[in-house]
This record gives C-alpha cells, sequence and structure tokens, in this order.
C-alpha cells in the first residue's frame, strides 16, 4: 500500500504559492514540490496530489492524505 501526502498553500489568492507531496512506497520515501508566481490555493493543492499520481504505476493501491476539501470532494 502506497501512502501519500499533500498539501498547497498560497500567499494571496491568487498570489505566490506551492505545493508539496510526500510518497511511501515499500519503505522507500520520495519528495515532490514546486510553485508558481501567480496562482491560487486550490490549484496547489490539486497540483500536489497530479504531480504524486504521476509519479507512481496506475494499478497501484493507494491512499491519498489531503487537508483539502477541496480535493477530497473534486
Amino acid at each position: 500500500m502506497i501512502k501519500i501526502y499533500t498539501d498547497g498553500a498560497c500567499k494571496g489568492n491568487p498570489g505566490v504559492g506551492g505545493w508539496g507531496a510526500f510518497i511511501i512506497q515499500d519503505e522507500k520515501n520520495k519528495e515532490l514540490f514546486g510553485g508558481e508566481n501567480e496562482t491560487t490555493n486550490n490549484r496547489m493543492e490539486l497540483m500536489a496530489v497530479i504531480m504524486a499520481l504521476k509519479e507512481i504505476s496506475p494499478t497501484s493501491e493507494l491512499t491519498i492524505y489531503t487537508d483539502s476539501t477541496y480535493v477530497q470532494k473534486g
């Protein structure tokens, strides 16, 4: 089972924002992160999940942890 922890943030909305993801797979850890100069908080929350999912096999079992209601219901 793969665990993915994600978060996104933005200073101003729109404004400078960033995202991060932490992937735990077979006791191996991988950190991903990035940002944009002119973005929104919701976009950064989504980007964290999207970029993490690009790193794993599409047939993998996984759990995503996020504090974003936008991502949870999206």
